[in-house]
């Protein structure tokens, strides 16, 4: 069977809402080369378990590639993801270049060669990201997510994945009830459970993530703490929560930062992050004027996480 690459030259800021979008239009893998993974720093205790080739990145911006058959619909599908992509310019984000290519591979070479993108990640004090290929070893107090991204959900290594990994595994005491919205791949979801949080909800508006999210807690022997569903945002869910966890765009943040008030117990935590560094201050003012107290902002490389409380009324 035939296979056309779509490769695209953009910014590290366009990364996952570009992804969304080809993995929204079918694609069956994605992979990304961002020059920045050959000199990231994650601190003392954590890091890449393997080296990268620097060969296989651009010089600069990010190189994100998605794999679509070749068949009779390609050519609008192809359109359908340009004008989708240059529509992301109406949310103020930077496309950078914003070079597109197209080139036919077979099946057996594309099948295996992103596989060598993807390696055992340790993202915090206790957590390590494994796919499910690897064979890897557990060290003492090292808890393991297993993770099948053969989609476009990513492998749980980007910096703001890893900020709210890094911020659910400071928030989580045990037996909290957890809402990940926007799931993808569940990581959060498995990491919450991993964790000690008792009930865990997962929640994406796209069917196909729902399913990879469900796949991703089976192997991760999770599921009688999370449930994964279809939905979109908070709309809908009753109830309250002691954790709420969102990595997603900024403007979607700021959009159910009211829903996801009336979700929170009072004194619970809102969890955010796929907020670009210049998008911060934004957040922020949605959160305070909602009534969250900040009590910790961090930043990882362009990236920035916010941790809040949600005040007494």
């Amino acid at each position: 069977m035939k296979w056309s690459e779509f490769s695209i030259h953009t910014t590290q800021e366009a990364v996952e809402p570009v992804c969304n979008i080809l993995h929204e239009a079918g694609a069956s893998g994605v992979v990304i080369e961002d020059p920045k993974d050959l000199v990231k720093e994650w601190g003392v205790h954590y890091g890449e378990i393997y080296q990268l080739n620097p060969d296989d990145y651009p010089e600069e911006g990010v190189m994100i590639k998605a794999y679509f058959p070749v068949n009779s619909f390609l050519g609008e599908t192809i359109e359908e993801i340009k004008e989708a992509i240059n529509g992301l310019l109406l949310y103020d984000i930077d496309l950078g270049h914003n070079k597109i290519q197209l080139v036919e591979v077979l099946e057996e070479e594309w099948a295996t060669a992103w596989k060598k993108y993807y390696k055992p990640v340790k993202v915090s004090n206790t957590i390590t990201i494994v796919p499910t290929w690897e064979e890897y070893e557990a060290h003492e107090d090292e808890m393991i997510i297993e993770l099948d991204p053969g989609m476009a959900f990513g492998t749980g290594t980007h910096p703001t994945t890893v900020l709210c990994i890094q911020a659910l595994e400071n928030v989580i005491q045990g037996g909290e009830s957890v809402i990940d919205v926007g799931t993808g791949s569940g990581v959060l979801s498995i990491a919450a459970a991993k964790l000690g949080a008792s009930e865990v909800l997962g929640l994406d508006l796209d069917e196909v993530a729902v399913k990879s999210a469900q796949m991703n807690v089976k192997l991760n022997k999770v599921h009688r703490q999370v449930m994964v569903r279809q939905n979109h945002l908070l709309d809908g869910i009753t109830g309250t929560r002691d954790v709420i966890v969102a990595n997603i765009l900024a403007e979607v943040i700021i959009r159910f930062v009211t829903d996801a008030k009336a979700v929170l117990k009072p004194g619970g935590t809102f969890i955010v992050s796929g907020i670009i560094k210049r998008k911060k201050n934004d957040v922020k003012d949605a959160l305070v004027t909602n009534g969250f107290q900040i009590e910790e902002t961090v930043e990882l490389e362009d990236w920035v996480a916010i941790i809040a409380k949600n005040g007494h009324e």
